[in-house]
């Protein structure tokens, strides 16, 4: 599924779109490229999951953890940063993306081996010079 976006107030309801469409799912990997929207995109979906907390991008801590008013917890991991494989065990991903919990991977193309086998890809692409993104929704099974 695509959506179009003409602007990032959309994000919340898409968000909110895929959650309806993917309630059993609790990985999603957004990708796009610098600049696209990634970590907006995330705000949105945080908010629209009832995160209170200030949400912002981890790419120095590589993960931050929101407390809902739900059991559970959301992790965002930003993997920017990351080089090599082995610096994910070193953080312990199993713990965040084994453990029931959301988690919203930025850049998971940088650790695809590392993805479980079931989850959501979202790509965030931008037009240039309208700036209208597209967010286009793909389930990995």
């Amino acid at each position: 599924m695509t959506f179009t976006c003409p602007a990032v107030s959309d994000y919340e309801k898409v968000a909110r779109i895929i959650q309806q469409n993917f309630p059993s799912h609790h990985i999603f990997a957004v990708n796009g490229k610098m600049g696209a929207g990634k970590t907006t995109f995330i705000k949105a979906f945080c908010r629209a999951l009832g995160v209170k907390d200030i949400v912002q991008s981890p790419t120095f801590a590589i993960v931050n953890e929101y407390v809902t008013g739900d059991p559970g917890n959301i992790y965002h991991l930003d993997c920017y940063r990351i080089e090599r494989k082995e610096e994910m065990f070193e953080i312990g991903y199993e713990n965040y993306f084994f453990d029931g919990s959301v988690c919203l991977i930025e850049w998971p193309e940088k650790i695809s081996e590392l993805l479980p086998e079931k989850y959501v890809y979202i790509l965030i692409t931008e037009d240039e010079p309208s700036g209208i993104r597209k967010v286009t929704v793909t389930e990995n099974k």
